[in-house]
């Protein structure tokens, strides 16, 4: 019985130890698992597919994974590392992608900006599960990770996941505290925001400092953050971007612009 396929990415970069755990679990759970990932942090990359390239060819390198699994070294976007194995790099293609694991919380609405959420939405883009996991770590923490505690759940979230239609994508959270501190799992609707903000610190004229920083905003009760917080880790089910077919374009702004509702005239 053939395995099912599992390219494994993150934006965090190939030397993530998050990647390494993430992979290597995958592997556990009877998973034909492949690595690429971004040679260096990429973080906020959403979906991007932009890439460095040398005579025309996205660069990769190959390099060794501390569990042994085939792993490669990309310089790209987590997403466009999506794309290229999913539309010829491995033969056979990878059935499911997995992102992370995440240095930090992907919560809320301002998920949009993750690299590591764009990685796996961008699987079911192109009719393939995706799975991105992250470990709440606290902005600017500084104690040793607790990614252990992010394998227990895997297993039932890939049974889950591997269960859906084609295209589903799905957002494990974990708390970054011991597993025996963990409440139980919890689906949960995104927060209105997020965790996490960019600021501009200076601006000289000639570039601009960025920092992040908390947004200090208080999280929305039962969201995805707030249960995370409250040691839960949380299960999201994610969409890609689509219309809004409930939202009415003023009457003088379609006529201005004569515009027509194409679906009326299908």
């Amino acid at each position: 019985m053939t395995r099912t396929r599992a390219l494994v990415t993150n934006d965090d970069g190939i030397d993530s130890p998050g990647l390494a755990v993430l992979a290597e679990a995958a592997s556990e759970a009877g998973l034909d698992v492949v690595i690429a990932a971004p040679e260096h942090q990429f973080s906020g990359a959403s979906a991007s597919i932009t890439a460095v390239q040398e005579d025309g060819r996205t660069v990769v390198r190959e390099v060794e994974s501390p569990s042994g699994l085939p792993a490669y070294a990309v310089r790209a976007a987590p997403a466009h590392i999506v794309v290229a194995g999913l539309q010829g790099w491995f033969d056979p293609a990878p059935d499911l992608i997995l992102s992370g694991i995440n240095r930090g919380g992907n919560v809320g609405r301002a998920v949009l900006h993750s690299g590591t959420v764009g990685a796996a939405l961008t699987a079911g883009l192109h009719d393939r599960r995706g799975l991105a996991v992250s470990l709440n770590v606290a902005l600017g923490a500084e104690e040793e990770e607790h990614w252990e505690a992010v394998t227990g759940y895997l297993p039932r979230v890939l049974e889950l996941l591997l269960d859906s239609p084609l295209g589903t994508t799905l957002s494990l959270n974990v708390p970054d505290r011991p597993v025996e501190e963990h409440r139980e799992l919890r689906l949960a609707p995104l927060d209105p925001r997020g965790v996490v903000q960019t600021l501009v610190e200076d601006s000289d004229g000639q570039g601009l400092l960025l920092r992040e920083a908390e947004t200090g905003d208080r999280a929305e009760p039962g969201s995805d953050r707030a249960l995370l917080d409250a040691g839960h880790p949380t299960l999201t089910a994610l969409r890609g971007l689509c219309e809004d077919p409930d939202l009415l374009v003023p009457e003088r702004l379609a006529h201005s612009a004569r515009l027509t509702d194409e679906r009326t005239h299908a």
